[in-house]
């Protein structure tokens, strides 16, 4: 029998058990707001979103077009962000001799902090409902086919029509669909693309518990890294220049020094990138039988040659560091969700949720009308398309995206057909040079291809492979030897002499470009083999995520995540994974010196971090009992592209940095769950400590507005 325990934890679960699940779009708060005040929110509606007026909202960015999230915590345009949402561009401003992954980086003034050729920031300036515009263009007569392309050519239109006038540079419209293509929203950005490294802890810091305990709690990772945000003299969004000044944000926010208590107010602004919560059973079918076990394969095998070339050489450890993490963070992702999604039971939960639906479907004739064949859809497409899950994944997986000279071959031949010039052509190879370790794509090729031939069905093969079995007697180390010995598209040296060649052979012949064409033939067979199940697929889930809203008028349906804005709420909250173990809602620094072992890469502490230990030298970051707080977590509901938002207490004041779910939980991208999920955070007192106490770089603190409990007089607050 389980044991109950009594803790605030319990005390608070009628509370909690309707937060939590839902990514709510910012401009329907409204929806949720007695709600949100409910668990603690002091905020008006127009504090959380507002148009015309600064709001929480105008602290939030997007990274990248949504690979992350970022928060701006002064007023001096300085974000934060997750340590791994950074480490590519601190990775490139490393070298073996000045090694910022593993020492850390901190500009001690603002003319030592590092421009990023590429990264840019979008802030949200307001969204807008343009379904019934969208849908006026569409009728049931419509094959799906049809209905994608009106769609499509409406949403340009009004993209187009909201950017009159504006520079595409600085300012973007885009049209997302929403729940199954039912509703499409229109968001207006402003984008700035000055965007400077101002701080990263060490990796044995930012990274610490690496591969390990990535996805686990309890955690001790300070997983933070630190930009500021550039603009013109002029107050305008501009190119990177020297001259340009710290951005001056419409509202940035201030940093709660408050005590992280079991049930405070938790909220999560950002930009999520994608959920499956309205996945059928047959999908989820999908997932554990074919797709995920796939990718897990594939990428195992990609980070097992990986890290051996890694461990080896110091630079190539550097080299391939941030693609490494790339690929491990997946790998580790569809591992845990498959063994979620059978240990939480999620196939018999959907199962059920359409044995609902049939009934309630039945029971009328205008709904059977309406919905009748919603699940044959979904059943009929599946099945079409089981035969080709595989081969997908294998052709990108161990194909175009596992060989990156293969994608190169395909991105620089597409160059050269667009009539690129020689400058732009020998740029694009020296930059592909640089970034690449081509004795580990050589392996990797070989290994990858052998996996692909004995794991897909031969009919399905790319042509290529004959000439693998006729040529090489099916030996594909030896035709990866054969192919980067010989292509032009291999060797630095090689490539410049075609590139300035005054006659230039067909690249069509060129032995990487015949793998290229080969692993992209196979994708694309792909994809017209599965036009028709896509379609089936399509139509089945707009009428399914239609008819279970339908079916619920009581009840507020979160859309899927999709990277456009969202916030969720809930509280701090420890949890209960299995019998008889109980999770606190917070770690400390305690935590990182039992974990601490410096021969292994994953849990080195800094010298200077132990010291700080030993001293007990906390400063004022410390919590009430002395201890160093690093992590907590809260029933928030998040995904991938929420790396890096802020987590907000219920006054509006940061009080950490979101960066992973956990591992129980993991099947929550398909299905919530209400008990297990959770948000793994680091406190923001934490990121403070590094930044002051262990690298030195209190100014940046004294940029930033601390607000600090209210003491106590004669008893009175």
């Amino acid at each position: 029998m389980k044991k109950f325990i009594l803790t605030i934890g319990a005390i608070m679960v009628s509370l909690v058990s309707i937060a939590g699940e839902g990514m709510w779009l910012p401009m329907y708060l409204g929806r949720t707001y007695e709600d949100m005040k409910e668990h603690g929110l002091n905020l008006t509606e127009e504090q959380l979103y507002d148009i015309n007026n600064a709001s929480l909202k105008d602290a939030i960015v997007s990274m990248g077009g949504g690979f992350c999230t970022g928060e701006i915590i002064s007023s001096q345009g300085l974000l934060l962000t997750n340590h791994h949402c950074g480490y590519d561009y601190v990775r490139g401003h490393s070298t073996v001799d000045d090694n910022y992954l593993r020492d850390g980086f901190w500009a001690m003034d603002k003319t030592q902090e590092l421009p990023n050729e590429g990264l840019y920031v979008r802030f949200l300036l307001n969204m807008s409902d343009v379904t019934d515009r969208v849908l006026a263009v569409v009728n049931d007569e419509m094959s799906e086919g049809e209905r994608e392309e009106a769609i499509a050519a409406e949403i340009q239109k009004i993209q187009d029509e909201a950017m009159e006038g504006k520079n595409d540079r600085f300012y973007e419209a885009a049209v997302e669909s929403f729940y199954h293509g039912n509703e499409f929203y229109l968001f207006n950005y402003q984008v700035y693309r000055d965007i400077r490294l101002v701080g990263a802890p060490p990796s044995s810091v930012g990274k610490f518990g690496g591969d390990t305990d990535n996805w686990m709690w309890p955690r001790h990772t300070g997983d933070f890294t630190m930009f500021r945000v550039y603009m013109g003299a002029n107050g305008e969004p501009a190119e990177y220049d020297a001259a340009n000044v710290p951005l001056e944000p419409r509202h940035h926010l201030p940093i709660s020094m408050k005590e992280r208590n079991e049930g405070d107010y938790a909220m999560i602004f950002g930009y999520p990138g994608s959920t499956d919560r309205y996945l059928s059973s047959f999908g989820v079918q999908e997932a554990i039988d074919l797709h995920h076990p796939a990718i897990v394969e594939v990428r195992d095998l990609r980070l097992s040659i990986m890290r051996e070339a890694m461990d080896a050489d110091e630079a190539v450890d550097l080299l391939l560091a941030s693609d490494y993490a790339s690929v491990a963070n997946y790998w580790k992702y569809f591992l845990g969700q498959t063994e979620q999604l059978i240990n939480n039971d999620v196939l018999a939960k959907k199962q059920a949720m359409e044995a609902e639906f049939s009934e309630w479907v039945a029971a009328d004739p205008a709904r059977r009308e309406k919905y009748g064949q919603t699940l044959t859809l979904l059943e009929e497409g599946y099945a079409e398309r089981a035969r080709f899950v595989e081969l997908e994944v294998y052709s990108l997986e161990a194909g175009l995206t596992g060989i990156s000279s293969a994608l190169f071959a395909y991105q620089f031949n597409n160059a050269v057909n667009r009539g690129n010039d020689n400058e732009e052509l020998s740029a694009m190879a020296d930059g592909h040079f640089e970034e690449s370790h081509l004795p580990t794509d050589r392996r990797l090729m070989g290994a990858l291809l052998a996996l692909f031939n004995e794991n897909i069905d031969s009919e399905l093969h790319p042509d290529f492979f004959t000439t693998v079995d006729t040529a090489f007697g099916g030996d594909f180390n030896a035709y990866a030897d054969y192919v980067f010995d010989n292509s032009a598209l291999t060797d630095e040296k090689r490539l410049e002499a075609w590139i300035n060649a005054e006659e230039q052979s067909p690249l069509a012949e060129d032995p990487m470009m015949t793998v290229a064409n080969g692993l992209l033939g196979a994708y694309i067979g792909t994809l017209r083999a599965t036009a028709s199940a896509e379609a089936k697929l399509a139509e089945g889930y707009r009428l399914w995520t239609a008819g279970i809203r339908e079916m619920h008028p009581e009840r507020d349906f979160a859309p899927d995540a999709n990277s456009t804005m969202r916030v969720t709420y809930g509280n701090v909250l420890a949890y209960e994974p299995r019998d008889g173990v109980m999770y606190n809602h917070y770690t400390t620094l305690e935590g990182v010196m039992e974990k601490m072992d410096n021969t292994d890469r994953e849990f080195i502490v800094p010298a200077r971090l132990v010291e700080l230990y030993n001293n007990k030298d906390y400063g004022q970051y410390a919590n009430a009992n002395g201890e160093l707080p690093v992590g907590f977590i809260s029933n928030n509901d998040i995904t991938g592209g929420n790396s890096g938002s802020p987590v907000i207490n219920g006054d509006g004041e940061l009080i950490g940095c979101a960066f992973d779910g956990n591992w129980e939980a993991m099947s929550g991208d398909i299905f919530f769950e209400q008990d297990l999920q959770r948000t793994i955070s680091v406190d923001i007192r934490y990121v403070l400590f590094i930044v002051d106490k262990y690298a030195g770089a209190g100014h940046l603190v004294d940029e930033m507005d601390l607000v600090y409990p209210r003491k106590k007089f004669l008893g009175i607050f």
